[in-house]
């Protein structure tokens, strides 16, 4: 063997991961998180939840962040256990319908974070919906709760909501509630489509 076909001493060897810099988690979008939400459909219904606030009412399919190292459909079953009540084997297994990235400015001492939304769709009798809550309380970072009102809506009113992730006009254009969805990637949520409520 040559001396250039010699490994470096270890002390020479530099790490491939240094020559990379570190991302400033102060800049808006650095940091990346994953949301996963819901369709709960009973029939032509669809289970979402209405917050009011002074600005106004707005709604969002029931779901929430994904904890660190959790498994996206463990983290799906666990906000519908939260916030619906909903456990694993009630409902149809969960199918992905549509992503949507979200890049929003929004108030408040941190940066926001860049925001991928995955959405499911799922389906249960009308003996489960009837068993499944109709409050939901949402923790805040203060420690306090908002309280959010399970609603039952016919799909094809959810493009006329406030729905967030935009999500409305392509769950109304759905033929039918288990109808396949079109285009997998919507477009993105930005400062020029949304205002942040």
């Amino acid at each position: 063997m040559s001396r250039l076909d010699e490994p470096a001493p270890l002390a020479d060897r530099r790490d491939p991961a240094e020559d990379h810099e570190e991302p400033d988690f102060a800049a808006p979008f650095s940091r990346v998180k994953i949301r996963v939400g819901a369709l709960v459909f009973s029939g032509h219904d669809v289970a979402l939840i209405r917050r009011d606030r002074p600005t106004g009412s707005h709604y969002t399919p029931p779901g929430g962040n994904v904890d660190h190292g959790e498994h996206l459909i463990d983290a799906l079953h666990r906000e519908l256990a939260e916030e619906l009540e909903l456990a694993p084997g009630d409902g149809s297994a969960p199918e992905l319908c549509w992503i949507q990235d979200q890049m929003v400015t929004r108030p408040g001492p941190t940066p926001p974070p860049r925001k991928i939304h995955m959405i499911f769709r799922m389906h249960i009798t009308p003996e489960v919906r009837a068993r499944l809550a109709i409050v939901e309380h949402d923790e805040l970072a203060d420690g306090s709760t908002e309280l959010g009102i399970i609603e039952w809506v016919n799909y094809r009113k959810a493009g006329d909501l406030p729905l967030f992730p935009l999500i409305g006009d392509a769950i109304s254009a759905l033929p039918a509630p288990d109808a396949p969805s079109k285009d997998p990637l919507l477009p993105p949520i930005t400062d020029q489509n949304y205002t942040w409520v």
